[in-house]
């Protein structure tokens, strides 16, 4: 039910930034106000630029392939579908960006067309997220828990470093975060990525199988075993 009601509202969320960009509404003069003076506020060139370049494909697909290909390697092969469906929220992706650039063909901070959304964001986004998605069977619960603080402080960092450059508004990085989060919310309500094939064990679980019925009895039973019963004799009255 969580997972439904966060996917409605990142539908929601995508769906205002979008027309109030095609409207010219009152946020996208706030959203302009806040990407000067953020741009004013940046830090030097390079931790901004590298940020910014984390959405860059040549950065975010490898991430997400060995992440893709060490689920496959865990689950032996099975583990195909979680993959499969993260590479097509990844291909969604690129569609919807694309189409949504060229209807709402928005002027960026330094010029030009096209910037909403932003690519870069939504590419990090869905990356980074459906690799912490597809491991999380591999990791033990503090294990997920810093994996994805790290994935979430990096799109963070990432959708600053594109405003701080200028190559985005932060509406552009803002709607390409709830479009990425309404795919990965697709992928782990369709793929249950987080549950690995039967017989993989996670990571932490020491558990081994039950030992079968009768796996530790002897072969052959103790001689008199099987031998009919007899009572006990009465033994002798002390007195």
């Amino acid at each position: 039910m969580r997972l439904l009601l966060s996917c409605l509202l990142c539908s929601v969320a995508f769906a205002l930034s979008t027309w109030q960009v095609l409207g010219s509404g009152p946020l996208v003069r706030w959203d302009e106000d806040l990407g000067v003076a953020l741009r004013h506020a940046s830090p030097s060139t390079v931790p901004a630029e590298a940020l910014s370049d984390i959405g860059n494909m040549a950065v975010a697909l490898p991430l997400l392939a060995a992440a893709m290909a060490l689920r496959l390697l865990a689950g032996r092969g099975r583990g195909w579908w979680p993959v499969l469906c993260c590479a097509l929220a990844m291909g969604a992706m690129a569609v919807v960006v694309s189409l949504v650039k060229v209807w709402t063909d928005r002027t960026g901070p330094l010029g030009g067309s096209g910037y909403f959304p932003s690519g870069h964001a939504a590419t990090t986004t869905v990356a980074l997220g459906g690799a912490v998605l597809l491991l999380s069977g591999l990791l033990s619960r503090p294990g997920r828990i810093l994996a994805w603080v790290a994935a979430a402080l990096l799109t963070a960092g990432n959708g600053l470093g594109l405003v701080w450059r200028g190559y985005h508004w932060p509406l552009d990085v803002a709607a390409s975060w709830c479009l990425g989060a309404l795919l990965l919310g697709a992928v782990a309500a369709v793929a249950r990525p987080g549950h690995l094939p039967y017989g993989t064990p996670a990571a932490g679980d020491d558990r081994t199988d039950p030992e079968p019925e009768g796996a530790g009895r002897a072969d052959t039973d103790p001689p008199g075993a099987d031998g009919p019963d007899t009572e006990p004799q009465d033994s002798p009255r002390q007195t």
